[in-house]
């Protein structure tokens, strides 16, 4: 299955939610410096998903906010 997110890194209020046309905003507190936010947008869609954080891989979009992830079930 995949999935496309937009990131929003140095957010004051970690948080998954999903707009009206049905995309998932993924808010983390981390910047996006070295790797920082990805981990930690790839954290948030484990606990979002109930799987663990080795079933996602960042398939697109490693340096923006709009981001592919493949779910390996």
């Amino acid at each position: 299955m995949t999935i496309t997110i937009i990131a929003h890194p140095n957010s004051k209020k970690p948080r998954v939610e999903k707009d009206l046309f049905g995309t998932l905003h993924v808010y983390v507190n981390q910047p996006p410096l070295e790797g920082k936010a990805n981990k930690a947008v790839v954290e948030a869609l484990a606990v979002y998903f109930k799987i663990s954080k080795s079933k996602l891989i960042l398939v697109r979009g490693e340096k923006s906010k709009q981001k592919v992830f493949n779910i390996n079930v």
